[in-house]
């Protein structure tokens, strides 16, 4: 069975829920979304280690209230996030032995990834080098210009979702960061880094269940979801 070893960012501040503590920390039946991330990669079989990035003065509340709270037990290092993502995910890369093949990336966020879902994006990268989990668009998108009026209706039929996890080679996705960073680029996910290099992303049909909890909104859906499992959710349901 493919090995990798996991990276969860986890050090935002969640600003657009308006809540007191930041969404990761945020309680979805009584354990935080960061907690359900976590749990998923823990108990699966190709996950063999993870490196838990946290906001600068929150690792050691991280440790105690979400890790050992809840016996997450594949914990390699809980390292301090930067100013964004892509600086918390790039902390987390460097912490991971060198030794490593294959890299998950998981939004802490994102609390409803299925073990089937992991397994299917290891599975892709290993055979491509690069993978994301995706959900179809349901609805349509347009482009609009700087003046708001529609100038294109893009085809949906071709259009994804990006979610997390991804996953990449190790080599790959520390040359992609080592790439942005000396471009000065700021991505707005890991793969998109990765596609500036020139290398294709493979994309993975995933569940439109897999949500990014961001919103007050998110959470009364995630909680909804949660408390009704859909094991044969209609995900490619146009």
């Amino acid at each position: 069975m493919v090995k990798a070893a996991a990276v969860v960012p986890a050090a935002g501040t969640g600003s657009r829920m308006g809540a007191q503590v930041p969404k990761q920390y945020l309680l979805l039946a009584g354990i935080p979304l960061l907690g359900h991330a976590l749990k998923v990669l823990d108990t699966s079989p190709v996950i063999q280690s993870i490196v838990l990035v946290a906001a600068a003065g929150e690792e050691e509340f991280c440790r105690k209230n979400v890790v050992e709270e809840l016996g997450i037990r594949k914990i390699k290092a809980i390292v301090t996030g930067g100013r964004e993502r892509q600086d918390s995910v790039y902390s987390g890369i460097l912490a991971l032995s060198p030794e490593t093949d294959l890299v998950v990336i998981h939004d802490g966020a994102r609390p409803l990834l299925s073990p089937a879902e992991l397994l299917a994006v290891v599975e892709a990268a290993a055979r491509h080098g690069a993978a994301t989990l995706a959900a179809p668009v349901k609805d349509t998108v347009k482009m609009a210009g700087r003046d708001g009026l529609v100038a294109q209706t893009l085809p949906r039929e071709r259009l994804w979702l990006t979610q997390t996890p991804q996953a990449f080679q190790r080599s790959l996705i520390l040359r992609a960061h080592l790439a942005a960073r000396e471009a000065n680029h700021l991505g707005t996910d890991d793969a998109g880094l990765v596609e500036r290099l020139g290398h294709p992303v493979k994309i993975v049909p995933g569940s439109y269940r897999n949500i990014k909890v961001t919103t007050p909104e998110d959470l009364i859906i995630a909680s909804a979801l949660l408390a009704s499992p859909l094991p044969n959710d209609k995900k490619n349901d146009k």
